[in-house]
Formats: C-alpha cells, sequence, structure tokens
C-alpha cells in the first residue's frame, strides 16, 4: 500500500517550540510503523517559507525574506535530525520543484469553473506606502472580540477578510489602514458545498475536533476566497495581467504536501500517480488550528484542479499544549524551545513524553517536574531496568550467551501478550491512537519486570540453573519485541537494543536463538537529576 503522511508546516519566522512538536511527532510514529509493516510510505514536510509572518520577521530584523526562512528551514532541519524524525521529504515553499508544482497546479485550475476574477478590497498602508497583506492588518474578530489578525481569530479561529475586522491597524506602524479596489482571482468554495459536505460526512471516524470544527465552517456557510494577494513576496501567479500579485499562501503552502511528495516519488524513480490511487491511504497531521486548510481548504482545490487526487483518509489533529499551565507565549520567552530540548535530553523521553502527555484529543499541560517523573520511573526506571537488569545479568552470570529455553521459549502466556500486542498496538497507531498504543506496550514492560522479579533469576542461578536460564531468556525474547513495538515512539534506543540482538525492526514477533552472543552493551538511559529542572524552569520567562 502506497502511504502518504503530510506533517504541517510551520511558518519559517521564529525558532521551534514543544507546542508544534507535540502536533508533528504523531507523523513520524505513523510513518515509522508503516514501513514496519512494508508499506511504501512517503512521509513529507517542509518550511512555510511565503506566509506573511515571515515577511513581518524579516522586516523587523531589516533582512530579505529570503534569509530569514533559510535561516530557520536550517534549525528545523536539524532539530528534527535530533529527534530522529525520518521524513522521506523536508523541503520548503522557496524550492524550485515546489514553485513548480504550484504554478502549474493552478494553472490548470484557472482553467476550471471554480476560478473566477473580481474587483476587491485591498488594505493600504498610507504611512507605510505600501498594501498590506492580510496578516498584515489586526484588530478585534466581528464575532468574538478577541485580538485578530486580517486572515483569522486567534481566539474563535473564525477566517475572515481584513475589511471585517473591528477597528483595523497596520501591523507595522499602528495606521488604520485604507481600503482600495483591485481585481482578484477567487476560488468559488460556494460552488464545492455539496461535494465538501459529502467528503466529510463520509468520514465519522475523524477525531472530535476535526469532524467539529469542519462542519462548524459547512454549517455556518463557505465563502468564495481570494487566491491572489497584493504583495511582493511568494510565488508569481501563472496568470496574464497578474504581474503585480503573488499567490495566497493559504492556497500555496498547503499544496507542499503533494510537491514534496511528488519530488520523493521522482527520487524513487516512482510513478507519483500512484501514490492517489485505490490501494493508498493518507494522513495529514496538524494541529487543531490547521484543521480547515487539510478538510476544506485543500479538497477544495484538488476539486477545482479537476486532477486524479486523493483526498485525505485521516486527519490528526491535536489539541494545544500550555506549558506549566500557562499559554505558551513566544514574545514572553514563556516557551520550551525545541532546539534546546533537543540538545540536553534524549531523544526517546521527550518522544515518549509528548505521546504519553500530549494534547493528542484534549487540551495537555507540560510541566517539567512531570517530564523528569516520567523518564526517571517508566523509561529508566522500567524500560531501561527491564533491558539492563537482563543483558548484565548474561553478562556477569551466563557467559555473556543467551541461555536455553525450556520447552518452547517464552512462556505461553507472555507469548500470547507478545502475539496480541503487534496487532493491537497496530491497528492503534494507523488509527492515530497513538498515547493508547504506547500505553499497551509499557505495560507489557510493566508485565516484564513483574515477570523477572517472580521468577528470581538472582537465586535460581544456584537453586535452579535451567529454570533461571528459562526466565532470562523468556526475558530476552519479550525484550527483542518491545523494542520492536516501540521503535516507532522510541527509535534511538530500540535501534539500540536491536542493533545488540542482530534483529531487523519488521513488524513480526522476534527470536534471538540460544547461544547468541551479546556484544557488549551499556545502560540506554541515565537519571534525569531535580538540579537539571530546576534550570530549566528558571528559564522559563527569561
Amino acid at each position: 500500500m502506497k502511504v502518504l503522511i503530510g506533517n504541517a508546516w510551520t511558518y519559517a519566522n521564529g525558532p521551534l517550540h514543544i507546542g508544534h512538536l507535540s502536533a508533528y511527532l504523531p507523523g513520524d510514529v505513523i510513518a515509522r510503523y508503516h514501513r514496519a509493516i512494508g508499506d511504501d510510505v512517503y512521509f513529507v514536510s517542509g518550511s512555510d517559507c511565503h506566509g506573511t509572518p515571515v515577511a513581518i520577521r524579516a522586516r523587523q530584523e531589516g533582512v530579505p525574506p529570503q534569509a530569514i526562512c533559510d535561516r530557520y528551514h536550517e534549525e528545523y532541519r536539524e532539530c528534527f535530525e535530533r529527534l530522529a524524525f525520518s521524513y522521506d521529504r523536508y523541503g520548503k515553499t522557496t524550492d524550485g520543484d515546489h514553485k513548480d508544482f504550484v504554478r502549474e497546479f493552478h494553472g490548470r485550475m484557472y482553467e476550471s469553473r471554480y476560478v473566477y476574477e473580481k474587483e476587491a478590497p485591498q488594505a493600504y498602508c498610507e504611512s507605510c506606502g505600501n498594501a498590506l497583506a492580510d496578516r498584515f492588518v489586526v484588530g478585534k474578530c466581528p464575532e468574538c472580540g478577541a485580538f485578530a489578525r486580517g486572515d483569522q481569530c486567534e481566539g474563535c479561529g473564525l477566517v475572515m477578510d481584513p475589511e471585517n475586522l473591528v477597528d483595523p491597524k497596520c501591523h507595522t506602524c499602528g495606521a488604520t489602514p485604507a481600503f482600495q479596489t483591485t481585481r482578484h482571482l477567487f476560488l468559488a468554495l460556494t460552488e464545492l458545498l455539496g461535494p465538501l459536505t459529502e467528503y466529510i460526512d463520509g468520514h465519522p471516524e475523524w477525531r472530535k475536533n476535526a469532524s467539529a470544527l469542519s462542519r462548524r465552517y459547512l454549517n455556518e456557510g463557505l465563502r468564495d476566497r481570494a487566491l491572489t494577494r497584493s504583495i511582493d513576496w511568494g510565488i508569481d501567479v501563472p496568470k496574464e495581467g497578474y504581474s503585480d500579485k503573488k499567490i495566497y499562501v493559504w492556497f500555496e503552502a498547503v499544496l507542499g504536501y503533494l510537491s514534496m511528495c511528488k519530488a520523493a516519488a521522482a527520487e524513487r524513480g516512482a510513478d507519483f500517480g500512484e501514490i492517489f490511487g485505490e490501494d493508498s491511504k493518507h494522513y495529514y497531521v496538524h494541529g487543531k488550528d490547521n484543521i480547515p486548510f487539510h478538510t476544506i481548504i485543500l479538497p477544495a482545490l484538488m476539486l477545482a484542479n479537476g486532477g486524479r487526487w486523493r483526498f485525505p483518509d485521516e486527519i490528526v489533529s491535536s489539541e494545544f499544549l500550555t506549558i506549566e499551565g500557562r499559554k505558551i507565549s513566544t514574545s514572553a520567552n514563556w516557551a520550551v524551545w525545541v532546539a534546546d530540548i533537543a540538545k540536553r535530553f534524549h531523544p526517546d523521553t521527550i518522544r515518549y513524553f509528548l505521546i504519553a502527555n500530549g494534547p493528542e484529543r484534549r487540551d495537555a499541560d507540560f510541566q517539567w517536574a512531570e517530564f523528569m517523573h516520567k523518564h526517571n520511573g517508566e523509561i529508566l526506571g522500567a524500560y531501561g531496568n527491564l533491558i539492563n537488569r537482563t543483558l548484565a545479568f548474561i553478562a556477569k552470570y551466563l557467559g555473556n550467551k543467551v541461555p536455553k529455553p525450556t520447552g518452547a521459549g517464552m512462556p505461553d502466556l507472555m507469548a500470547g501478550k507478545v502475539k496480541a500486542a503487534y496487532g493491537s498496538i497496530g491497528a492503534r497507531i494507523a488509527g492515530g491512537e497513538l498515547k493508547d498504543a504506547l500505553d499497551e506496550a509499557f505495560a507489557l514492560v510493566r508485565y516484564g519486570n513483574k515477570f523477572y522479579d517472580e521468577e528470581t533469576p538472582w537465586i535460581t542461578r544456584n537453586t535452579d540453573p535451567d529454570r533461571c536460564g528459562a526466565t532470562i531468556n523468556a526475558c530476552v525474547q519479550l525484550i527483542a519485541n518491545l523494542a520492536c513495538l516501540l521503535k516507532p515512539f522510541m527509535p534511538v534506543s530500540s535501534e539500540t537494543v536491536l542493533g545488540w540482538l542482530g534483529l531487523d525492526d519488521l513488524w513480526s514477533e522476534k527470536t534471538v536463538a540460544a547461544g547468541y552472543e551479546l556484544p557488549e552493551v551499556r545502560p540506554l538511559f541515565a537519571k534525569i537529576e531535580r538540579a537539571a529542572i530546576d534550570e530549566e524552569m528558571a528559564r522559563l520567562g527569561k
């Protein structure tokens, strides 16, 4: 099966924080699982460089927008590498292959009946002397009264146009903008209401937030949206008479999933069209604020383009993450920056915590003390302990070779649990239920430690060597399977363990032969001391 997994694209205007990371991690877990079961996976994402936030940052720093997005793109790439993300293609919207794809896609779309020309208001700041992109206009939301930018309210999520804002102001200088009339290309979303409703109604299995927010947009009534903007930072409009405009980023960046997928397919010599065929499945992974871009905007573009596209099958939309009970604020430095945490802590600890305690289906709060307790108690104290006590026992007392089992190997109860885990954990990952999948795997870790304690091999090595050997052999087999089951979540330590045991990472039951000689092993994890957590707490808000 062909599997496309599209992780949300980050505005390349500032550092990554763990709120971003908590929404992106599910994509890598799902990608690793599908590769393990033998699927042909295209896991793609990139940096959104043409968004107005990039232009704002560039203006603040007095540098070209390209310099801003190049800087942060490299930071993102390094962060994802440190955290063992397995992207098949991670690009940026300034890449030539993305620009070419978007222009070709839009050019075909403009020939359809769903795209038309119309005069529309354009915000212009006389003080700054230029036209304002939507997000350069700020004011109050006409729906809820919260602070809003010209494209979307940050409070209620309402999608709007700048002229709908209450008391609009220029983001740069604070002056009240004038609204001039200019000609734009529009996407007739109102004409696509029927097929979009049918599509969304056909996916009752989506997470509650995806279903509810998508239906809210449909129920409130879709509005035709401008595809073009009077800005100088973006992709050229492939239509005569629009040389002074660019493609609106909303209708460009979301096509990055397709452009990166096409580029990855070309690198493999694969047929791009087959990825959108019947024998395929598509996941789109993001935070809940991005839901309408994936359930309404992207399908609408595909419909207007008329190509043989596949709509998103699975919408993996996370809720929000707070830090120590407060909303993340990058301006106030109330954030945990990914570049920092990735340097100071084990990547598997970060990945484990943000899946086990993350905002999968409800808002979650990141607490440093809980981060420490989870690592020391579950990762080090349970998983690491089972591996270390078993393999160290072999090295110390059994000549560094895996002992013989009695009978078929693992006790029937353990073997049954392992066999069932491959099916149930796999199904949960495929369904986007990652927290439950990880919990199930760690229940098996706890079972293994209980088995070890009850069998007392430190005693039976003297009183009943055969039983001792059988106990240790069973624990080795369990560890081998745990390393495979946990690799989508904790790839760094799992790869180490599988390497020690001479095993592959295919999603199937593992067996380590009796007599297998272990290489030199070492503890996988170190304790996180309270002092380290105190240091992290002291950094918040500074």
